[in-house]
């Protein structure tokens, strides 16, 4: 069964962990906004807003590591932690993100 955009006591389910590969990201809708969700090839996962601010760039689709987002677009590079970019461009909005019994669980 497939749960798509249902909210819990403490966040939305997106999809599940299996839909985002290790070491890439996918766009979902949560609560009716775009989110880009991320699954590191540490096992972390991690939670922006969909559009890079700067030109409104698919960041689902950009590279990432332990510490930053890079837009597909340009190059600007955004925190992981705070969603600061390291490029003077401005900042991308993060959300928590966990699993749930093989859900994903992001927190707007």
């Amino acid at each position: 069964m497939s749960v798509t955009d249902v909210a819990t006591a403490t966040g939305v389910v997106v999809g599940r962990v299996e839909d985002v590969p290790p070491g890439e990201g996918r766009a979902f809708v949560a609560g009716g906004e775009q989110v880009a969700v991320f699954r590191l090839r540490d096992g972390s996962l991690h939670a922006t807003q969909a559009a890079c601010p700067h030109a409104g760039g698919p960041l689902a689709d950009g590279q990432s590591d332990v510490d930053v987002l890079v837009c597909p677009l340009h190059q600007y590079a955004y925190r992981w932690s705070d969603g600061a970019s390291t490029s003077g461009a401005a900042p991308v909005r993060v959300f928590p993100v966990r699993e749930v019994d093989g859900d994903l669980v992001v927190t707007l």
